[in-house]
């Protein structure tokens, strides 16, 4: 009996992946309803309001607004970007120690009761600055980000890349049904093909990735953009979390905007039976924790995908060297995806914090240079989940 996995309609349709970008949202409204004018004005011109230091107090003298307005998904998705930047912004002002604890119950009360809705955190996440952060500036489909934080904060470089491996990578998404038919089918052939092209896909959104030296400067990344992505888990700046006026009254501890909280490979990963989750440990939880920073569709694929035969077992139960091949081709390309991600953050994370460290006068907060933005040991995490994928291969080199 055929499966809904072995119909890529169905996926598409049941599990908001679009036949394009994939887990990217499709063509982003770029403005909300007029009365939403305020939200959008901020959030349109954060550059100038941080630079001006009038961002908190524009924040300060918004009106409540009510969300019942936002009655369509893509509404409520670039709605959560525009708080989420707003919320950023203002707790993190110009990034020079002078942390807000507590946002504005004017802000913290939609903001809350919007992420209900969507069923994620009130902080800015992945979903929200790379997935739903994006605009197609001209017929030639050349494209540009919505929201910034600053004017050099190389923002747009940074979100583009990162979307643009999602989309390289997505289209080996629409494999799925033809490797789980194949497998039903028993057409090993078929298969061997399918998991060759994910491979392709996976080696062609590793070439994307490069394209990140020639757009984002490594201090600039480090000392202005990271610090507007950076959460309140595992930050020693807001060590008990940041308060929701009138919404909770404790202070929440939320992970910042994350490539853990990117769906795609996740998705490789359990596809191709890589346990990145098994075991327990701080890096297989961190990743189990990721998935409810993903829209609630996408972690119900991720589910679904657990649920389905397993193709490792399947190509070992085989024993075709041609199938083991092509499924090791499959997790080399991932495992080659994350060696460069451990190469990037070397460059962008640790050499500037080590930089930074060096040039310190003054006695200010250090602990989280080293952490990545989801407030993770970065470089263990990373390690750890490269190792893992490499111990996958089945056979050895």
């Amino acid at each position: 009996m055929a499966h809904a996995m072995e119909n890529f309609c169905t996926i598409s349709e049941e599990y908001d992946i679009d036949g394009e970008v994939g887990f990217a949202l499709p063509n982003p409204l770029e403005n909300l309803p007029d009365v939403y004018n305020d939200w959008m004005s901020i959030a349109k011109h954060l550059p100038d309001l941080i630079e001006s230091g009038k961002l908190r107090e524009r924040v300060e003298k918004l009106d409540m607004l009510s969300i019942d307005h936002l009655r369509d998904h893509k509404s409520q998705r670039l709605a959560h970007l525009v708080l989420g930047c707003i919320t950023m912004a203002y707790v993190w002002d110009r990034g020079c120690g002078d942390v807000r604890k507590v946002l504005p119950k004017n802000i913290a009360v939609p903001y809350c009761q919007l992420s209900k809705k969507l069923q994620l955190p009130p902080i800015l996440v992945y979903a929200d600055c790379v997935l739903a952060n994006w605009k197609k500036k001209d017929p030639n489909k050349n494209m540009d980000v919505l929201f910034s934080f600053r004017h050099t904060d190389c923002s747009k470089g940074f979100f583009l890349v990162s979307l643009l491996v999602e989309i390289e990578a997505a289209s080996a998404i629409k494999e799925i049904p033809t490797i789980f038919k194949a497998m039903r089918m028993q057409e090993l052939d078929t298969l061997r093909k399918a998991l060759l092209k994910i491979a392709s896909c996976l080696e062609k959104a590793l070439q994307v990735f490069h394209q990140i030296h020639e757009h984002v400067d490594p201090q600039v990344f480090f000392n202005v953009l990271r610090i507007y992505l950076a959460g309140w888990k595992g930050n020693p700046q807001l060590s008990e979390g940041l308060m929701y006026d009138g919404f909770w009254k404790d202070a929440k501890q939320f992970s910042g905007g994350s490539a853990g909280q990117s769906s795609i490979f996740q998705c490789f990963d359990v596809l191709l039976g890589i346990p990145q989750r098994a075991g327990g440990g701080s890096a297989a939880q961190f990743l189990q924790d990721m998935r409810t920073y993903m829209p609630p569709a996408h972690r119900n694929f991720l589910c679904s995908l657990e649920s389905n035969p397993s193709v490792r077992e399947f190509v070992l139960l085989k024993g075709d060297a041609g199938l083991r091949e092509a499924y090791d081709a499959c997790v080399k390309a991932l495992v080659n995806l994350r060696n460069y991600h451990l190469q990037i953050v070397t460059k962008y994370v640790l050499i500037p914090a080590s930089q930074k460290s060096k040039n310190k006068t003054s006695k200010e907060p250090s602990e989280e240079e080293n952490k990545g933005t989801g407030g993770t040991d970065l470089m263990n995490f990373l390690k750890t989940v490269r190792t893992t994928t490499q111990n996958s291969l089945l056979k050895e080199g």
